[in-house]
């Protein structure tokens, strides 16, 4: 099981930490949003160090469909009914802004970077379709209803964001990270004050940005309550012809498609982290149906963080951790969230205003339906029997039998057969 992107480019390898050393930003996790605002806050001229428990963008990063977008599914509609118009528009001004950053960047280096329409569908259900059109003319922004798709599968419709971009994220932030400051296979244990503890030594920091996908801290913030994780799985096919556009479905249990050169990268069979699910067979009998001369060649999976109201947490870690920030819950849209986070939190860092630090604010309301589903799932794992346990908070550990790990229902984190941690937000695997 290997991502397309892991086969297209090799990145630079990067020391393990060894001894104790001072910085003055220190960023725990060297995936994309990591990575972004590394490369951020250098050109900045600030002093920081990325720490990262594995190899740089091998985990989360590497299972992205890499489709760079303002348009987060059926998102607005449901931003102007939870937060109003303005704070709707301001979400989508910041990932529009945001793409406007990836053309800026990818236009000095060789990352597939393409221009490509980004298409919301619904199989059945053209009325959901109608009112985001009509919540982003609220909002001030012209998206488009398209009766028709190029897609051989049967829509009621779809709404249609122009002009939006897909890459290759590994080449993209291969160029990036080159000339960064990172410790590879340096796994954060504790944090004493701000001074981060790992095997290896110490990093010693006036700021840190935790950036590991899911907070790995619980002492504050209470993300264990204000998000759980869904996986989702992806195959890469020859054979099946080029779409130009790139595609999501707007039900969760849908499917997403976009071209990466001569291959179809399809995603879905969506489930909560530690739920059962078919794994890659929808996507198999999806292939089946709609291009039968396909031939997979990669396939792999993807984890996501999701928040309570569908914006991500992004800024201080908590109302009492004014020198610790944090940059999560970007569901399944990571690519402009990252470019999001590393200007918010740049600007943070250096004592800019930023006006998008109230909306993405990790401290904002939180009384919402899914807090209390999300408790009452934690709950139900803590009293659950099962000999394997998971260590971030003791939840019983479901098998996955189509990866063949141990997967946390209530959190997200997974482990190998033999106990090994794949997926935060435990820090360390079954025995450690």
């Amino acid at each position: 099981m290997q991502p397309l992107w892991e086969n297209t480019v090799k990145m630079k390898d990067f020391p393990r930490l060894d001894g104790d050393i001072k910085t003055d930003v220190l960023i725990i996790g060297g995936g994309i949003a990591g990575i972004l605002c590394g490369y951020r806050l250098r050109s900045e001229g600030v002093d920081c160090v990325i720490a990262e428990a594995d190899k740089i963008c091998r985990g989360v990063t590497a299972g992205t469909t890499a489709k760079i977008t303002a348009q987060h599914g059926l998102v607005y509609n449901k931003l102007i009914n939870s937060f109003g118009r303005e704070k709707a528009r301001m979400y989508l001004e910041a990932n529009i802004k945001a793409l406007g950053e990836y053309r800026r960047l990818c236009a000095k280096i060789d990352c597939d970077f393409s221009e490509a329409d980004s298409y919301i569908y619904s199989a059945d259900d053209r009325r959901k379709l109608e009112k985001e059109i009509s919540a982003l003319e609220k909002i001030g922004y012209k998206a488009d209803f398209c009766e028709e798709t190029e897609l051989p599968i049967n829509t009621a419709g779809a709404v249609k964001f122009s002009s939006q971009a897909r890459f290759n994220p590994l080449k993209f932030l291969s160029a990036l990270s080159k000339d960064l400051k990172i410790y590879e296979n340096t796994a954060v244990k504790e944090l004493k004050g701000l001074t981060a503890v790992t095997e290896s030594g110490s990093i010693r920091a006036k700021k840190i940005i935790v950036a590991t996908h899911f907070p790995i801290l619980n002492k504050h913030g209470s993300y264990f309550l204000k998000m759980y994780q869904k996986r989702s799985y992806v195959s890469a096919f020859s054979g099946a012809g080029e779409i130009k556009g790139m595609y999501r479905d707007e039900s969760e249990d849908g499917f997403s498609l976009r071209s990466a050169g001569s291959l179809l990268i399809i995603g879905g069979s969506s489930a909560r982290t530690g739920k059962k699910t078919s794994g890659w067979e929808e996507i198999h009998q999806l292939s089946r149906r709609y291009y039968p001369g396909a031939i997979q060649k990669y396939f792999w999976a993807a984890q996501d963080c999701i928040t309570l109201d569908s914006v991500p947490y992004i800024g201080n870690y908590s109302a009492g951790t004014p020198d610790l920030y944090v940059a999560t819950g970007f569901g399944k849209w990571g690519m402009t969230s990252a470019m999001a986070a590393a200007e918010l939190l740049c600007d943070m860092i250096t004592g800019r205003k930023n006006e998008y630090e109230t909306l993405f604010s990790p401290s904002r309301h939180i009384i919402r339906k899914q807090l209390l589903f999300n408790f009452f799932s934690a709950g139900a794992g803590l009293v659950l029997p099962s000999k394997k346990r998971c260590p971030h908070l003791g939840c019983a550990l479901k098998w996955n039998k189509n990866e063949r790990s141990w997967d946390c229902p209530c959190h997200g984190s997974r482990f190998s057969e033999k106990g090994k941690l794949l997926d935060n937000p435990a820090t360390g695997g079954l025995g450690d």
